[in-house]
């Protein structure tokens, strides 16, 4: 017990100070940009692809529902809902966790085991400010944008299925959906993407910047890592649904 509380107290330890490298001695912006490019832009393929197909299933799944009582029309804001509400952020966020996590404590963690972080405090450079507060800065803003992409993404997918394949009414699946789905369950899967970009990061860094153990210690680190931060977005998802919803 006492060995979980000291590791805890370790990781807010150094998010905290990833957080206050962030604004005061940020590194140059290059390295927030790149950070932001690779865990953005270079996901992008993985999140539609996944959204789109999650937004078909539940097209597929709720219209033999919805058939019988002649309501296929309410696919849409089915659809819709879904995907702002807990499918948008929460797939978004395990793709990133699964391609971008991982490969942050990997990148990180062999930088540790090379002493390569300690060669950037030789040569005057923080560590902190260096290799962690601008993979906290692309998780607390990229994971976002991703979500965006996604709920357009399943929409699509849901659109996709209900009109084309099962021929429901394309004027009554966009009104339907207009009417029922509001701003607000866009903006609170926003709220939670943002959350969920700060563990992906903060857990990630953690387990990557106190890596030991030689190259078997990288790979434990992984996964350490991915499981962690897949437990810790699923876990908070029902605490963030009951406060935000």
């Amino acid at each position: 017990m006492l060995k979980v509380i000291e590791e805890i107290g370790r990781g807010v330890i150094l998010t905290l100070m990833g957080v206050y490298f962030m604004f005061f001695r940020p590194p140059k912006r290059v390295h927030f940009i790149k950070q932001l490019a690779y865990l953005g832009a270079e996901t992008v393929p993985v999140v539609v692809i996944t959204s789109i197909f999650s937004g078909g299933v539940i097209a597929l799944q709720t219209y033999s529902t919805f058939h019988r009582f002649n309501a296929e029309f309410l696919i849409g804001a089915v659809v819709a809902i879904s995907m702002g509400r807990e499918l948008g952020p929460v797939l978004a966020s395990l793709m990133v966790v699964a391609r971008v996590g991982s490969a942050m404590t990997a990148n990180i963690g062999t930088m540790r085991i090379t002493e390569q972080i300690d060669a950037l405090e030789v040569m005057g450079i923080n560590p902190i400010s260096y290799l962690i507060s601008p993979r906290i800065f692309a998780g607390v803003v990229g994971v976002p944008m991703l979500v965006l992409l996604a709920d357009i993404s399943g929409i699509f997918g849901g659109w996709f299925v209900a009109v084309k394949l099962f021929g429901v009414n394309e004027y009554l699946f966009w009104e339907k959906m207009k009417d029922l789905a509001e701003l607000y369950d866009f903006i609170g899967g926003l709220y939670k993407a943002i959350f969920f970009g700060f563990i992906i990061s903060a857990v990630s860094c953690y387990f990557g910047f106190y890596t030991s153990g030689g190259t078997e210690g990288v790979g434990r680190a992984t996964t350490n890592s991915v499981v962690v931060s897949s437990m810790l977005i699923l876990i908070s998802d029902y605490f963030l649904t009951a406060v935000i919803f």
